[in-house]
């Protein structure tokens, strides 16, 4: 079963309203998010360009984007199952350039996304496996005080400065931004669960690695 996503503007704004990380003061931003830390208003600058992460060749036959929460159990068993063995034999072999996207559910896949962004293109999916194997533990308490400091403990663990693991999570127009790159992107490719694929323009559902290489290697002509 996948988790479901609701894009009504409506349905979205009731995801947080007013809560921080670990002090009170925060920043709204667009749909109703809280950034961590934030300052008390946005600067009024250029948006901050948000990066596609990707792993593989560029030129590789297969292009695979992965839609998912850091929040959804669902992601996470795939994370844990699927992905290693496609990284293994897939993508660290030259056959899918593969690419993440985040989708936020709630105010807490954001504030680990600003977390796992904060590595870096190098160490962005070190950190989201980091997120994932402990997502029941950084997400247990429901707490979001706790929640910001389970973050923030897995951020210092993968190596991130504190000093600039502080600047990312008080970063109001990056968390601004994230919101609005994610609704652009799951409109334009329909996404309405996680986690969920695009392969080769062709959205699919969650599926287990036996049918994942099998869709895969039905496309290489293997």
């Amino acid at each position: 079963m996948q988790r479901k996503l609701a894009l009504a503007a409506a349905a979205v704004a009731l995801l947080t309203a007013g809560a921080a990380w670990v002090t009170s003061n925060t920043q709204q931003t667009a749909a109703g998010f809280s950034a961590p830390f934030a300052a008390a208003n946005a600067q009024e600058t250029q948006a901050p360009e948000i990066v596609e992460m990707v792993l593989g060749e560029e030129d590789a036959p297969i292009t695979v984007i992965e839609y998912a929460s850091y929040t959804c159990p669902h992601c996470a068993n795939f994370h844990k199952a699927v992905y290693p063995q496609l990284k293994k034999n897939y993508i660290d072999t030259g056959k899918v350039k593969f690419i993440y996207r985040e989708v936020y559910f709630d105010r807490f896949g954001l504030w680990a996304s600003m977390v796992a962004r904060c590595g870096g293109e190098m160490r962005f999916f070190g950190i989201t496996d980091l997120i994932y194997a402990g997502q029941k533990e950084w997400t247990s308490s429901g707490d979001p005080a706790t929640i910001a400091q389970n973050l923030r403990k897995i951020g210092l663990t993968a190596g991130i400065p504190e000093g600039q693991l502080d600047a990312c999570m008080q970063d109001a127009d990056m968390a601004q931004a994230l919101v609005g790159w994610f609704e652009e992107n799951a409109k334009a490719d329909d996404i309405n669960s996680t986690p969920s694929f695009i392969i080769d323009g062709k959205k699919v559902s969650n599926m287990n690695y036996a049918d994942f290489s099998a869709l895969l290697d039905e496309k290489l002509g293997e």
